[in-house]
């Protein structure tokens, strides 16, 4: 784990000084009037600050979710202790968890946005995002680690190798967990500083020839939050991440019932597996969730991509701007909530296993309800939170694209 951490702060260091390189070479011939006059206040150093800014923001936010999700800490610690009392206790502290886990990472997000657009104006809320994008190779690759991990549990445990492999994979699997959820951190902070950037974009886009230049930017990028359609898409934006989410969590419930049906069938029907002498069919059942994942995206993907469009047609700008503020507001807290409980879940989990949890271990009542969190937990981590920031995405990318269509004509 250590490890990892070092890796990813080794990164984010050459980030911040080969950034700093780049903006003193690009920028340097660039006159004070000029950078004043684009709101850049420090210079050609404003917008390697704000990347900087960017980049510290999702080390602190990864930090966080380390803290809520590691079992070395003291929430999913407590959430594992929690187990004892059976699975409705178990599913309520991890929500109560992830709920106050929403917190803290906001605020870093809200100072971020507040002192990037500070020192550079929207183009230094942008380097925010860039920011924390920079290195996301090292960020994929350390999210990666939990997935690899966890398969070589479960293929340990179908070859049947010593309970001493499992163990260690285990270890491997928990510390994979946190840095899924560190890697998450990242993901929903840059897409709420690039939603940002990108409304803002959608904003401007609406400017006409005589509304000014980028020097006056301040007094064309205004929504009307009291209008009444602004207030409206606000609204309908922020219950649409919740039933986008419906949607994910039901084609994971269709897919597993499709799979325990299945896993019954060929208990029935094949002799001798039941006893562990013949072999399943794993096909099948690798079928039913390849096939399950790819039909069941569709009218995710819909929402995403044509309830911006749509709205933009029947209602106009104002409302499609009200839109993509709710669902970004929305989207980001739902997103940071799934995430930490999933992993806090599973980390309790992992943490009776191992024996840290005095007088429980594997096969215990809180095992057993422990497994039950787990499972509610992993179609929240690994299926609502990683794809609530894409929906973000792609509807303020969606507006943007097609703004220019439905400010000129929409039906009312």
């Amino acid at each position: 784990h250590r490890d990892l951490n070092i890796s990813l702060m080794t990164s984010a260091f050459l980030t911040v000084i080969l950034t700093f390189f780049l903006s003193f070479f690009y920028l340097r011939g660039i006159s004070v009037t000029e950078f004043q006059n684009i709101g850049f206040r420090l210079g050609y150093f404003s917008p390697w600050l704000a990347a900087a800014i960017g980049i510290i923001d999702g080390i602190f936010m990864g930090l966080i979710a380390e803290y809520y999700t590691n079992d070395a800490y003291h929430p999913t610690k407590e959430l594992s202790e929690f187990a004892k009392g059976g699975p409705a206790i178990v599913i309520t502290k991890g929500l109560a968890l992830g709920m106050e886990s929403v917190l803290l990472p906001v605020f870093l997000l809200m100072l971020g946005i507040l002192v990037s657009f500070e020192i550079a104006g929207l183009y230094g809320v942008a380097m925010a995002a860039l920011g924390m994008l920079s290195f996301v190779a090292t960020t994929v690759s350390v999210d990666s680690y939990g997935p690899i991990a966890d398969n070589a549990g479960g293929i340990s445990e179908m070859s049947k190798l010593p309970p001493e492999v499992r163990e260690i994979t285990d270890k491997l699997d928990s510390v994979g967990n946190t840095t899924a959820a560190i890697g998450k951190g990242f993901a929903i902070g840059s897409a709420a500083l690039a939603a940002l950037a990108l409304f803002a974009s959608f904003i401007y886009s609406q400017a006409g020839p005589g509304d000014g230049g980028v020097g006056h930017l301040e007094s064309i990028l205004i929504l009307n939050m009291i209008d009444s359609r602004t207030i409206a898409g606000a609204i309908f934006g922020a219950a649409l991440p919740f039933f986008f989410s419906s949607f994910l969590i039901n084609a994971v419930v269709n897919a597993a019932n499709k799979m325990v049906d299945e896993v019954r069938r060929q208990f029935r029907e094949i002799p001798g597996l039941m006893e562990g002498t013949a072999d399943p069919d794993y096909e099948r059942c690798i079928r039913i969730s390849s096939e399950g994942s790819l039909s069941q995206i569709k009218f995710p993907a819909l929402i995403a991509t044509l309830t911006p469009i749509i709205s933009g047609l029947l209602l106009g700008p104002n409302f499609v701007g009200g839109l993509l503020i709710g669902t970004t507001l929305s989207g980001v807290m739902l997103a940071i909530f799934t995430a930490n409980s999933g992993g806090a879940w599973d980390n309790a989990k992992k943490r009776i296993e191992s024996g840290g949890v005095e007088g429980e271990g594997k096969g215990t009542d809180a095992h057993k309800a422990a497994i039950v969190g787990d499972t509610v937990g992993d179609p929240l981590k690994d299926t609502v939170g990683p794809s609530l920031d894409i929906l973000i995405k792609i509807m303020a990318v969606t507006a943007l694209i097609t703004v220019s269509i439905f400010k000129v004509y929409h039906l009312f």
